[in-house]
């Protein structure tokens, strides 16, 4: 069913005066920091501000083609509270002080762990946030940090897993299917995913609790959500127990050897015929205007293991595990695609396997 005139240009205002919001906030924390004004050169160019805000914009109206054309549901925030958008802003500011302080020094492991129970990659400030991602604090204003980090565009990303996902489950009961958040974060994505998908049974899978909270409530209109906390490489769910898993914006904070453990976990749990979601950053060539970009942002923002992932051949890797590629598709910054796994390839490592013998830590 096509959408209203009305229902189009609400749209329209509302991301344009989230583009804006986030892209202030964007400005005047990046002007705190001495590290933006000492930036090393990149080999190819950078975009500059009008080609990023036009396919900002083009991200944008593709959103709004998927909504008129039934594929998903309008945004249920598409006017967010002011309140909480105040709380944000507030809170991202002072933070963004901290933030320039430890990149500007460099710091990226200022953490203090409550519990001895994570590798040694995860001890990170991802970012340089404050907390990296142990503290409620940091859990508390990561949405905010990371809308700012695209200027408002983030949400849009996400969205457009929800095409594949449509295919995944047309024509079949929702009560009856089964879909693995694997690195859910804060719950973000999984709200658009049950806001179109209400009676789907979902697992969110995280290692850090104070995310795991913060995901418990954004989730809380829908009881029936599992909350697993746990390490992506031992996933704590049965073999071919999905239909359905997603990870989104998890591989480029891996390393390399931890990318095919969590790789072997996701064929292992999903089900022969299952599909896989994966959404993550751009890599070199998919959008050849945007590769200086993709090579300065580990410097900038402290990912450790962007640029191994920037050169990954995806495709091998899951095909590695017995999924083939479906689909693929660019949005903005990042990348969208679907895997299915092959019927009758092996299930991989049982979980007792996979929980006896963990890869080793990279750092």
């Amino acid at each position: 069913m096509t959408a209203s005139p009305l229902a189009r240009l609400s749209y329209r205002a509302s991301q344009r005066a989230r583009f804006a919001w986030y892209l202030g906030h964007y400005i005047a924390a990046r002007r705190r920091e001495s590290s933006v004004r000492d930036a090393a050169p990149t080999r190819q160019p950078l975009p500059d501000r009008p080609k990023l805000r036009r396919a900002i914009e083009a991200l944008f109206e593709q959103d709004w083609r998927n909504i008129d054309e039934g594929l998903y549901a309008m945004p249920h925030d598409l006017v967010p509270n002011p309140a909480r958008l105040a709380r944000g802003s507030a809170r991202f500011l002072r933070d963004a002080r901290a933030v320039a302080a430890r990149r500007d020094e460099r710091r990226v492991r200022d953490l203090e762990p409550s519990q001895g129970d994570y590798p040694g990659y995860f001890l990170q400030n991802f970012h340089f946030q404050s907390g990296g991602y142990l503290t409620q604090e940091s859990a508390e204003i990561y949405d905010f940090q990371v809308e700012t980090l695209f200027n408002g565009a983030a949400d849009a990303m996400r969205r457009q897993a929800l095409v594949p996902l449509r295919e995944a489950v047309a024509g079949r009961d929702q009560r009856r299917l089964r879909l693995l958040d694997v690195g859910c974060g804060t719950g973000r994505f999984l709200t658009f995913v049950l806001d179109n998908y209400p009676k789907l049974r979902v697992s969110a899978l995280d290692l850090s609790p104070a995310y795991l909270d913060e995901a418990r409530r954004a989730l809380a209109p829908w009881r029936d959500t599992e909350f697993l906390r746990a390490n992506a490489e031992t996933i704590p769910l049965a073999d071919a127990s999905q239909d359905v898993v997603t990870v989104i914006y998890l591989f480029h904070e891996l390393p390399p050897t931890v990318r095919r453990a969590v790789a072997r976990e996701v064929a292992r749990v999903l089900k022969p015929g299952g599909m896989l979601i994966f959404v993550d950053s751009l890599q070199f060539g998919d959008v050849p205007d945007f590769d200086g970009l993709l090579e300065a942002f580990p410097r900038s923002f402290h990912e450790p293991y962007f640029l191994s992932y920037l050169e990954e051949d995806l495709s091998a890797l899951w095909g590695e595990v017995g999924l083939t590629q479906v689909s693929s598709t660019t949005a903005f910054l990042s990348k969208v695609s679907a895997f299915k796994k092959l019927c009758g390839k092996s299930e991989g490592p049982s979980f007792e396997t996979a929980t006896a013998q963990p890869p080793q830590d990279e750092v």
